[in-house]
């Protein structure tokens, strides 16, 4: 998920020398909403990988 973030960031920042307001700010949009759950993935991983085994 990290990496369509980043792919989608990519994309904004050559959408936005290349003069496409519309298309970089979605692109932009995307990679941040991407970013954001890619945390919240990782923060619940990072949780339920420390507990200790349901015996």
């Amino acid at each position: 998920m990290l990496s369509w973030a980043v792919t989608f960031l990519v994309v904004a920042i050559i959408a936005g020398i290349l003069g496409l307001s519309g298309v970089a700010g979605t692109a932009t949009q995307i990679a941040y909403v991407l970013f954001v759950v890619f945390l919240i993935f990782a923060a619940v991983s990072f949780v339920m990988g420390r507990r200790p085994p349901v015996t």
